[in-house]
């Protein structure tokens, strides 16, 4: 099996004792730690009015991680545009491509990344999601030279060459990126009931694009690596608590590993998390190596991002070099 890209997807997570500070600083020292390792790329998602995700201004933050970092790629897992007027966006991202040439991503959701307060607060047109498929054009236009003799024009933006995908977490978004010709990037680490339908439908519609002449997944998974299975399986715990977390409303900063939820227990609960975790793999290198070499072989996915939400840095960044050793033995 050919050894397919890694990359991480980083969300500037608050852990217990920290703030958005050490989140943010956190985020420069993966980064850093990853492109020593070899991996692809880092990118950084849109959320809002989440108390303890530090990644809300995610131009910003990918600005800051690229001016700290020399060759890694740098980009939006993703940039929720109908949270934006295009314009913005192609200006944005035209600047950092400009200061970080051959560096930057700009991965395209559709979802408010908020709940519907906010995304009102954020100025959203209730309809601007319906729009979603418009507004990526209307972006890639800013971004091409055609665009020339247009009234309006985007600087710094006209002209480059930014890659653009489109993410998805349901089959919705794979009809799109197929017929748009674009990469898919699909949010398997906390959305896993729809993936494999959804890059069936994107590689059996898919329509060769000046942008990519054939189907290109990449699926973003959770992954925890330690020296033991055991040890692993601790670390898991910090995750599970996100996770119920998610589920119950009751959002809490990262929770240090060994410190399993109480309301894991209940079965409504345990069943949803446990479908949220089925694209999770956790484990010693060797247990790595088998399971994602497994999920690799049988999804065909041409790169592999990862998602570790982990306590410790120093764990965490451990965790990046067991997998690359994994993957490196594939």
């Amino acid at each position: 099996m050919t050894k397919i890209p890694l990359s991480v997807l980083e969300l500037a997570t608050v852990i217990e004792g920290g703030n958005h500070r050490t989140a943010i600083d956190n985020t420069v020292k993966i980064a850093q730690h990853v492109e020593n390792l070899g991996y692809q790329r880092i990118w950084m998602a849109e959320h809002h009015n989440m108390e303890y995700i530090a990644s809300s201004a995610t131009s910003v933050l990918i600005g800051h991680v690229a001016a700290k970092t020399r060759i890694i790629r740098a980009g939006s897992g993703g940039i929720m545009l109908p949270n934006h007027s295009p314009l913005v966006i192609a200006e944005q991202f035209g600047t950092l491509e400009t200061i970080y040439p051959g560096r930057i991503d700009l991965g395209l959701g559709r979802a408010p990344g908020s709940d519907q307060v906010t995304a009102m607060a954020l100025r959203r047109n209730q309809e601007t999601a319906h729009s979603f498929p418009r507004d990526v054009r209307q972006l890639q236009t800013y971004f091409s030279e055609d665009n020339a003799d247009a009234k309006v024009r985007a600087f710094p933006g006209e002209g480059l060459d930014i890659p653009i995908w489109i993410l998805g977490s349901s089959t919705d978004s794979a009809y799109l990126a197929a017929e748009m010709g674009l990469p898919y990037a699909f949010a398997s680490h906390f959305a896993p009931a729809q993936f494999r339908a959804a890059i069936k439908i994107y590689r059996s519609n898919f329509k060769p694009s000046t942008a990519l002449q054939k189907p290109y997944v990449m699926a973003c998974v959770n992954v925890i690596g330690a020296d033991t299975d055991d040890e692993a399986n601790m670390l898991l715990s910090s995750l599970l608590n996100l996770f119920v977390g998610i589920i119950t409303n009751t959002r809490k900063p990262l929770r240090p590993a060994g410190i399993f939820p109480e309301s894991y227990n209940i079965p409504e609960v345990k069943n949803a998390v446990n479908n949220m975790l089925s694209c999770t793999f956790y484990g010693s290198k060797e247990t790595l190596k088998k399971n994602i070499s497994q999920f690799i072989a049988e999804t065909e996915i041409d790169e592999l991002m990862v998602a570790s939400h982990i306590f410790d840095l120093d764990a965490k960044l451990k965790s990046f070099s067991i997998l690359n050793e994994a993957l490196a033995e594939i």
